[in-house]
């Protein structure tokens, strides 16, 4: 198992755009995180629930790698832990090259299973200018690379501080490749 830690937790009641640094955070069971906007078992994501709001809920939790915001920084983009939106920020994980299915052990006993990648829009101009492009590059096929974080549901809940370690442990092989949700 590889291993990081959990370098700033945010949440929202209210559906804006950033969210609070707190911290500490508690991870509901299928919910998502206590007093967030985004919990539940149910689409809560705007645009989502507008087109079927029985869908499940894929993006309980949005974890961002704090190694994007050092990377952003250097493109001129002064963005910090909570800003994107991200629940959990970590540091020391490779978010982006995890399966699907991944789990997650955050602090004492909080589990989260990785559902996708997050899918970044527009929204993300009206904050940083130019930032949805530096987040969403194209590789050498032409193919959008998301790279706004992972999204995830919460199969045991607990609570999350920063300093928490976090446990990688993949599913077994063949892995699926995160897609966005």
């Amino acid at each position: 198992m590889r291993a990081g830690h959990v370098s700033a937790v945010s949440r929202d009641g209210a559906h804006r755009f950033s969210k609070g640094t707190t911290d500490a955070i508690t991870l509901l069971a299928g919910l998502g995180v206590e007093d967030d906007a985004h919990a539940g078992t149910t689409v809560q994501h705007r645009s989502r629930v507008a087109v079927d709001p029985t869908r499940p809920n894929l993006r309980q939790v949005h974890l961002i790698h704090g190694e994007l915001h050092d990377e952003l920084s250097e493109q001129g983009f002064q963005v910090g832990p909570g800003q994107l939106g991200e629940n959990i920020t970590t540091r020391g994980l490779d978010l982006l090259g995890l399966p699907r299915g991944t789990r997650l052990h955050v602090g004492e006993r909080a589990v989260l299973e990785v559902t996708g990648l997050r899918n970044p829009c527009a929204q993300i101009n009206a904050f940083r200018p130019g930032l949805l492009k530096a987040l969403t590059p194209r590789d050498a096929d032409g193919e959008v690379v998301r790279r706004a974080g992972i999204m995830s549901t919460v199969l045991d809940g607990g609570l999350v501080r920063v300093g928490d370690p976090v446990t990688v442990e993949v599913p077994p092989r063949p892995w699926e490749r995160l897609q966005r949700v």
